[in-house]
């Protein structure tokens, strides 16, 4: 144990202003948590937020003894597990394995704002891969909802009136809730539709202004604060569209027009809708029009 600690590096120790931090007693895991039937199960050690972090970094060379979630809300920083790094920013939830060597820190020009929860207990790691499966391949973000900062907050603020039983089982009912509120977003506090409405219209002034450009799925998708699926889902219900589809369509609006109304080549026209290849301008511009954009020009003019 003394090893372990040892290889523990904490840059900032004198801690931030307005950080809040509650460890759970090693007494209250070992008599009641580990042997609760509900709290055994899955159970927080440690809980925190971090605000304006400035300066805050930690190295474990063997990693903790405990999985750990973190979950920014404002500014940026990074993490790196087993070597791999990843970007965080906002809306941006990362979970480290128990016993995995890694190290995070807050930007230095623009420190991060997190939320934190170090937890175990015989479900966490199925839980784990669950989350890690539903994020496979995706940047691990998450909308901002303000009912998931409000578990979070009666959870720290339960611990905070003490270690009772049912205090004790309450934050583990609770931490379900918080965890399968990043599991199942498009099932928590669903977006409302005046609320995806806007999303989607923003996402599609965006799109109107940047038709020249080469706009990944990702992108669209951090511009509106939301996970890649839980974004695809809002803007097809909304516009009967997937996202890629309509910026497409809007591609192909514009150079309808050009066509009819310039003298530009299909290859100025491909280029002025963001298609380097005029080739491949062409089957997309053939797909949605049925007819090629020769054609459409000689047949409009």
């Amino acid at each position: 144990m003394k090893k372990h600690q040892s290889l523990v590096r904490i840059k900032k120790r004198e801690g931030f202003e307005g950080q809040r931090h509650i460890v759970l007693p090693k007494k209250v895991e070992s008599t009641f948590l580990k042997k609760d039937p509900i709290t055994k199960q899955i159970y927080i050690t440690d809980i925190g937020y971090f605000p304006k972090a400035k300066n805050h970094f930690v190295v474990r060379e063997e990693g903790a003894e405990q999985h750990i979630l973190i979950y920014c809300v404002d500014g940026t920083g990074w993490i790196e597990v087993e070597g791999q790094p990843v970007a965080i920013s906002p809306s941006t939830f990362f979970i480290i394995p128990l016993g995995t060597k890694h190290s995070y820190g807050a930007d230095e020009q623009n420190p991060w704002s997190i939320y934190w929860v170090h937890f175990k207990g015989k479900l966490s790691g199925q839980i784990i891969e669950l989350i890690s499966e539903q994020v496979s391949g995706l940047e691990p973000k998450i909308i901002f909802n303000e009912n998931r900062i409000r578990i979070f907050e009666e959870i720290y603020l339960t611990l905070e009136n003490g270690y009772s039983d049912d205090n004790l089982r309450f934050i583990t009912m609770a931490f379900y809730h918080f965890l399968s509120s990043i599991l199942y977003e498009d099932k928590f506090g669903r977006v409302e539709l005046k609320n995806s409405n806007q999303v989607v219209s923003e996402v599609i002034k965006f799109m109107q202004h940047n038709l020249g450009a080469s706009i990944a799925l990702k992108d669209f998708a951090d511009r509106a604060n939301l996970s890649v699926s839980h974004f695809s889902l809002v803007f097809r219900s909304a516009t009967g569209y997937s996202p890629t589809d309509y910026f497409n369509h809007l591609k192909i609006q514009k150079a309808c027009q050009q066509l009819q109304f310039t003298d530009f080549s299909i290859k100025q026209i491909s280029n002025t809708v963001g298609f380097k290849d005029p080739y491949y301008f062409s089957r997309l511009f053939s797909k949605w029009m049925h007819v090629s954009p020769s054609a459409y020009r000689k047949m409009k003019k």
